[in-house]
């Protein structure tokens, strides 16, 4: 059996601020293989983007893994040094992230930034460098790529930056594609356009891509796994047929409530009540129990394992273990 590209384990990651430690990331594991889209969901707060950042070691200043082990083809990349980190970066794994505005250099031109990444990580240079970004440029779809290198990041609507960013991110053929938020500031069609396209690469360059998200329902389709994450934990599992179709923990079910359906235009979006918990004080219990219609005693007090629902499908939710307990003939205590 091959080993898998990518094995995050048992992964803490805390900021380290002034009013105390805020654990962003806690205890999180999953294996990414070669040529996988793996979908990370999740709201605002809930560590999926710190999770990828921790791959890259791209935190904050006051940012820190302060346990676990990434796995690189077998190799635990948190125990290299900055020089080997920035071969990583680029080379083996790239990002691409959300606001290209903010991502690009206003005042350089695209040319000159296309042109600074791929002389960095390969060894191209000059007219070479220049064929290559133009090349890249036509790979993401966007027409005229000579003039385009000329021109600057203003010049360029939302959906042909973002373009841009995923050619820089495609530079020197990485074996992973990390994708923050890739559609969040464009408009839905050019969304559209976006994931299409990254999914087209995805399958012309064999590439394994982790797409980070707050929306279910933009990776429906588009995923092999997906992981749902919240208060800095994994909380579900699976395929992307067995979380849509058969999600078995309540945060994920409330997620897939909140989803417009085209088959229930009648009735009202359900939304998640409470406010996302409060990452300096974190719970004893499950994190989502103050949020959960259906919580138990114990979740307040005792943090769920991870039980298998099925082979690819798993959940950290102590309404599962209440319901095996009763199809085994056993007590639940509630």
């Amino acid at each position: 059996m091959n080993k898998p590209l990518i094995s995050v384990q048992n992964l803490h990651t805390s900021f380290f601020t002034d009013s105390g430690e805020v654990c962003a990331v806690n205890g999180v594991s999953f294996d990414l293989d070669h040529g996988e889209i793996l979908g990370i969901v999740g709201e605002s707060g809930s560590g999926k983007s710190v999770t990828a950042y921790s791959i890259m070691q791209i935190l904050a200043s006051t940012g820190k893994i302060v346990d676990g082990s990434i796995y690189y083809k077998g190799e635990d990349i948190t125990k290299w040094k900055e020089k080997q980190m920035r071969d990583f970066r680029g080379k083996c794994c790239s990002i691409i992230f959300q606001d290209p505005m903010t991502s690009l250099n206003p005042v350089f031109t695209i040319g000159n930034q296309l042109t600074e990444a791929i002389k960095l990580h390969t060894d191209k240079k000059g007219k070479e460098a220049k064929a290559r970004a133009a090349e890249l440029l036509e790979l993401v779809g966007i027409n005229e790529p000579e003039r385009r290198l000329k021109q600057y990041p203003y010049e360029l609507s939302g959906g042909m930056r973002q373009r841009v960013m995923i050619a820089m991110a495609l530079a020197c053929e990485p074996d992973i594609l990390i994708a923050d938020e890739p559609t969040t500031a464009l408009d839905v069609t050019i969304q559209a356009q976006i994931l299409e396209l990254i999914q087209k690469l995805q399958k012309e360059l064999g590439m394994a891509v982790i797409l980070v998200t707050h929306d279910l329902g933009v990776i429906a389709s588009m995923c092999d796994n997906i992981i749902v994450m919240y208060g800095g934990r994994i909380c579900e599992r699976g395929t992307a047929h067995e979380i849509f179709y058969n999600p078995k923990h309540e945060y994920t079910k409330g997620l897939l409530r909140s989803i417009p359906n085209v088959t229930r235009m009648k009735e009202k979006l359900i939304p998640i009540l409470g406010t996302p918990i409060n990452m300096l004080n974190l719970p004893k219990g499950c994190s989502f129990c103050a949020r959960c219609d259906n919580a138990m005693k114990i979740c307040l007090t005792e943090k769920p394992e991870e039980i298998s629902i099925n082979e690819n499908h798993k959940a950290s939710c102590w309404i599962n273990v209440r319901d095996a307990m009763i199809n085994e003939g056993g007590n639940a205590d509630e």
